[in-house]
């Protein structure tokens, strides 16, 4: 081990101290995940501000890491360095993707960026407009860790959060939705609608930018979601892919869905017009619901029809 470290600070002159030669070091794998190791101690004692070869200033810190409380990005990054240890060759994508970065928002800004830019739109651009929204509203940082921990909790394809926040598109495209609604509320359109052409095109889910989201939202698969631009969806919401919460063909005003806290609205359903679900209702695969749902009742079908419940769904 004391070889391999010498080595990689004599071979090693680039920003990122884990550029190795794995010729004249054949443990160079383990030597770096160990690196990474004393690195990630050092960041959280608060030893060292230049985290990945990336300068932070202090206030930066101050404000993100505010968030991270219960060390949520802390387990995210062990749980990264888990992952190496089984998949070595992931390092470098590991390592700029999670272990580079001093905070949750950073390392998702950097990872939307990447995913959304493009030959025309650069990531750099990206990242930048993304920290600056993280940085300043601490609602959409306290949704970001929600979110997190919904699909973790209530996904049972999800293996871990690194995992969710690498891999999971309907968790990023959420989250990319977070950034443009703000900017829309700012009225800065252009850049809100080119997010979302961006989240589109990438990850098949289109949200308008002016729709409401609450916090601990689970997008199941998010393949073919599309919400319109009034819409609004509570806290701890799962929508599961090809839904649409859409207007039935009123030219303006409010004309979409609101969804209340703890609905779960199932694949390919349709909710269409200004409506109601109610709070914890529940909507079945493949309905069309045109009419308000009470709280803690179950419709399906199309026209969907209420199936559990004291009270009856008149369609």
């Amino acid at each position: 081990m004391a070889a391999c470290i010498a080595n990689s600070r004599s071979e090693t002159s680039s920003t990122d101290p884990f550029t190795l030669d794995s010729s004249k070091c054949q443990t160079s794998t383990r030597c770096r995940t160990q690196l990474c190791r004393l690195n990630l101690s050092n960041l959280v004692s608060g030893k060292t501000s230049n985290w990945g070869g990336k300068k932070v200033s202090n206030s930066s810190k101050t404000t993100l890491h505010d968030e991270d409380e219960d060390g949520l990005f802390l387990k995210i990054q062990e749980e990264a360095l888990h992952d190496l240890e089984q998949e070595p060759i992931l390092f470098k994508y590991y390592y700029s993707s999670i272990l580079s970065h001093f905070s949750l928002e950073s390392a998702l800004a950097s990872h939307l960026a990447m995913k959304l830019s493009n030959a025309h739109i650069a990531s750099d651009a990206l990242v930048e407009v993304f920290l600056s929204v993280f940085h300043e509203d601490h609602e959409v940082r306290r949704a970001i860790r929600d979110d997190l921990k919904a699909v973790r909790e209530r996904d049972p394809a999800c293996i871990s959060y690194v995992h969710c926040l690498l891999n999971f598109k309907g968790f990023l495209a959420c989250q990319a939705h977070r950034v443009a609604h703000k900017l829309w509320s700012q009225g800065r359109a252009v850049t809100a609608l080119l997010i979302q052409s961006r989240i589109s095109e990438v990850f098949a889910v289109d949200i308008h930018p002016g729709a409401k989201i609450g916090r601990g939202i689970l997008l199941d698969h998010a393949t073919g979601i599309v919400i319109g631009e009034t819409a609004v969806i509570g806290d701890n919401v799962t929508i599961l892919h090809n839904v649409t919460l859409g207007g039935t063909g009123k030219v303006s005003g409010d004309r979409h869905p609101k969804i209340g806290d703890g609905v779960l609205i199932g694949a390919g359903t349709k909710v269409l017009g200004s409506i109601r679900i109610g709070e914890g209702a529940k909507i079945g695969a493949g309905s069309v619901v045109l009419k308000e749902v009470p709280p803690k009742t179950t419709a399906v079908g199309n026209p969907a029809r209420l199936v559990e419940g004291k009270e009856k769904l008149v369609i």
